[in-house]
């Protein structure tokens, strides 16, 4: 009988043995081995699972299967796959959520990852939380009115932005040729799609002679109104925008507020070999007052440089290719965690945490917060401007290396 520490199992050196070449080649792993990276006490026998596991899960995660030794001590996840989420699955396309009931960490913000059809309709609504989108694929008309009652109705496509506040009522459409997929993110953490006021969900529960006097006709007439929330549900493709401005502005005419925002048309605040990012708060897009954001792409290599929140937590959705990030927390405490495409991230408020590509292509990523001002310090910027004695007398470094670090903030790196 063979020694079960040579079984083909998740052991170090089945897992890494084995499947290590194919791992390293899909980029799950960096081109040195994962093996050589580890402090002596992590041998074979220790830091095999000779046990049940889930093999794709494992692979997906080896910065949890064998973390690095600097990570220490008790940190809860601080991420979540929207892949985990229940969809919930209408004619006209679909939602998945990931709240704090998902992710428990993620008490200041919520997301929604929703799919319309070519004509499907997200039902006329309003939320009690303000909504900020971000269009991942496709196009979508947004119609609302603002607190005047006056109309906004405006064609949106990948990479473009909206934000409705509070109780300003909204629709999305998708538009041919195959609709659309957006994400919305709420400033709420205890948000839910489910609990949204909803034109039909609404008409449904108000007596039908209180509508039909509020309406101005007979009961007759409303009898056809659905009995139960539409949510999500399949209509035809809308007409020219134009001809759907002019009717909806009626007598009030357009609003003047610009309810949403083109991304790509404005230069990106930070860009160099590394990646660039784009930020977007109260500055620039001026109705979103409750939730700003960073739109962040970081090159094979690359590394979001070591920094902290002083405001806010951030919320990330991570929407192309591969990364680890590490949180340090109070207490000597700090976790690697693993993400790619359609995961949820989160960082508590102050923790300093840094975000590097461990892919072959671009890593994309969205840094969201529920504030106006988008903020963030660097520790490059923080020993940039403190006396380099004091520095060095910290960290031990001679003069030379004191003098090569960063002068300021980079943002991305190496630069």
């Amino acid at each position: 009988m063979s020694d079960p520490s040579e079984k083909d199992t998740l052991s170090r050196r089945g897992f890494f043995g084995v499947s290590s070449g194919a791992l390293a080649a899909a980029g799950i792993f960096p081109s040195a081995s994962r093996e050589d990276q580890q402090p002596s006490q992590y041998n074979d026998r220790a830091s095999s699972t000779p046990g049940p596991t889930n093999t794709v899960l494992d692979a997906a995660n080896p910065n949890s299967v064998f973390p690095p030794p600097t990570d220490a001590g008790g940190i809860p996840p601080f991420k979540y796959p929207f892949a985990f989420g229940h969809k919930r699955l209408h004619s006209g396309g679909w939602s998945r959520e990931v709240t704090v009931r998902e992710l428990p960490v993620s008490k200041t913000l919520a997301g929604v990852d929703m799919r319309l059809t070519a004509g499907g309709i997200r039902e006329l609504h309003w939320h009690t939380a303000a909504e900020w989108a971000m269009m991942l694929y496709g196009s979508a008309r947004i119609t609302c009115i603002d607190s005047a009652g006056k109309s906004f109705v405006t064609d949106v496509k990948e990479n473009d932005l909206w934000y409705f506040p509070p109780g300003i009522p909204h629709s999305i459409q998708g538009l041919a040729p195959d609709g659309c997929e957006f994400l919305l993110v709420f400033d709420d953490g205890n948000f839910s799609e489910f609990e949204t006021v909803l034109l039909s969900d609404w008409m449904a529960h108000t007596p039908p002679e209180v509508v039909a006097k509020n309406f101005g006709v007979s009961e007759k007439a409303i009898a056809r109104m659905p009995k139960q929330e539409l949510f999500i549900f399949q209509s035809e493709v809308p007409g020219p925008l134009e001809e759907d401005r002019r009717r909806a502005a009626g007598s009030l005419g357009p609003s003047p507020i610009d309810f949403a925002f083109r991304t790509l048309e404005i230069p990106p605040a930070k860009r160099n070999k590394s990646g660039e990012v784009r930020i977007i708060d109260s500055t620039n897009f001026k109705i979103a007052t409750t939730i700003a954001a960073a739109i962040v792409t970081v090159k094979p290599g690359g590394v979001r440089e070591l920094h902290w929140h002083p405001n806010a937590d951030e919320w990330q959705y991570y929407f192309g290719g591969k990364g680890r990030m590490t949180v340090f927390a109070t207490g000597g405490r700090a976790r690697t965690m693993d993400f790619e495409t359609g995961d949820v991230g989160y960082v508590q408020k102050t923790l300093p945490h840094y975000i590097e590509n461990t892919g072959t292509t671009d890593l994309k990523f969205l840094e969201m917060f529920k504030t106006d001002k988008y903020q963030d310090l660097a520790l490059s910027e923080w020993l940039a401007h403190t006396p380099p004695q004091l520095v060095a007398a910290h960290l031990n470094l001679d003069k030379a290396t004191l003098e090569a670090l960063p002068r300021e903030k980079t943002v991305l790196m190496p630069e």
